[in-house]
């Protein structure tokens, strides 16, 4: 029986709400009237596995006790306060982000999300060098605000192309090369060397920044091959260049790493933030910023502001988020199921499924690609893709879906038998639609 609530929701949002990224007339939404760790419900009653952690952000999962309390008790002390005030949660809001960042990054700069994130980033780089141009990758998304979106290199970036400035090249993906290898070692090779050529071609002394995702995800979480980050590190040094890397999908917790660069000897001069620092319990996002950048700005006035920069709630919701995936050992354990348990079904689930070309991931960050082929590679038509993520919805699973990819991207929190019981909802829905 349907609950009226989710009928009524279902006229309102018809009738006054204009969604993102969506031709208006497209299916309707699921209603979510309520969740708790990696499941959500309706009010009917209708339960479903959060596999898309929402748009891959709630790592902590849904309605964490210690997060919700948090909210509560800085809204009964405090609810606002200006950016220019002094403020204690605020302060050990960024005290917990900069303990997780390299030596030498001690500052943080509060947005109200990630494509502010990535604009104040690239502010930041084009002030502190007194350089214009910022180099992205074509498989990438920064956001959809005047320059995260035209360094985004999908296209999404081309119907909104008013910012300047901005170079895109090829970056490493070896299941679709753009540079002929065979190997991971190959791939990682020749594409430092074209991007060294791109900085060459278009003048080091006028590029601020490379910037890159250090693991991109909505372009199909491309786990970066032996040697890239650090090469795209030297490549920055070597011409006097910052390097941005853009953690907002893949930090805290995603990769079953604090953050995604972790173990790849580089170490970047801007880290962008939001998503999985709160689990987007409040909106927020950020910059953490090299003592090197901050002290340009000692006596310098910084052009850049925000009426809600690190905003008592989001900042609340920071402290208690990273305090419980500490306490809680939550990254730990999206470590030990990417590694253990996702990863091997996922698999498996390409061993009895042709159609997945290629399983990739880490952590509780995977991607299945679909492919109508395994020989040419062809991807699945977008059709069949839309009939994959309705069969999933009516199975009692919320995909994520992009191009001819499925995501599998859990909360950080997920269970063995959760995992296990999304793997049959998987394998039902590919055997009856593929």
């Amino acid at each position: 029986m349907t609950d009226p609530r989710d009928e009524r929701a279902l006229a309102l949002d018809r009738a006054h709400v204009f969604h993102s990224w969506s031709a208006q007339a497209a299916p309707s939404p699921v209603v979510v009237a309520g969740g708790q760790g990696s499941r959500v419900w309706d009010h009917s009653g209708h339960s479903y596995l959060d596999f898309s952690s929402q748009m891959v952000n709630v790592n902590i999962g849904h309605q964490h006790p210690a997060v919700i309390e948090a909210i509560r008790g800085q809204a009964s002390r405090l609810v606002t306060i200006a950016p220019s005030t002094a403020n204690l949660t605020r302060g050990e809001a960024a005290a917990r982000i900069v303990a997780h960042a390299p030596e030498g990054m001690s500052k943080v700069f509060f947005t109200n999300g990630g494509a502010d994130a990535i604009e104040n980033a690239i502010r930041l780089a084009r002030l502190h060098t007194g350089r214009d141009k910022v180099l992205s990758r074509y498989r990438s998304y920064h956001g959809n605000t005047g320059a995260a979106i035209v360094a985004t290199g999908d296209w999404r970036r081309i119907p909104n192309e008013f910012a300047r400035g901005h170079v895109h090249f090829f970056g490493p993906y070896l299941y679709r090369s753009e540079f002929w290898a065979t190997t991971p070692e190959e791939e990682s090779a020749r594409a430092l060397h074209h991007l060294e050529r791109v900085v060459q071609a278009e003048g080091p002394s006028g590029i601020a920044a490379i910037l890159l995702e250090s693991l991109p995800g909505t372009a199909g979480i491309l786990v970066q091959p032996p040697g890239y980050l650090a090469g795209v590190r030297e490549i920055c040094d070597r011409y006097g260049i910052l390097l941005i890397l853009d953690e907002v999908m893949s930090g805290f917790g995603r990769t079953g790493k604090w953050f995604a660069f972790e173990g790849h000897d580089t170490r970047p001069d801007l880290i962008a933030f939001a998503k999985g620092v709160n689990s987007g319990y409040v909106p927020v996002g950020g910059v953490i910023i090299s003592d090197e950048i901050a002290a340009t700005f000692d006596e310098r006035v910084f052009p850049g502001g925000l009426t809600y920069s690190g905003h008592p709630l989001a900042a609340a919701s920071i402290v208690a988020t990273l305090d419980a995936m500490a306490s809680e050992g939550i990254v730990d354990n999206a470590r030990r199921i990417g590694e253990d348990v996702l990863g091997p079904a996922l698999a498996g689930l390409a061993d009895r499924h042709e159609a997945i070309g290629e399983v990739r991931g880490e952590g509780v960050f995977w991607a299945l690609e679909l492919v109508a082929d395994r020989t040419t590679r062809e991807p699945l038509p977008a059709a069949t893709i839309g009939a994959l993520k309705q069969g999933l919805i009516a199975a009692g699973l919320l995909p994520f879906t992009a191009e001819n990819r499925i995501h599998v991207v859990p909360p950080c929190v997920v269970t063995d038998a959760e995992v296990a019981e999304a793997i049959d909802i998987y394998d039902t829905v590919f055997g009856s639609l593929l």
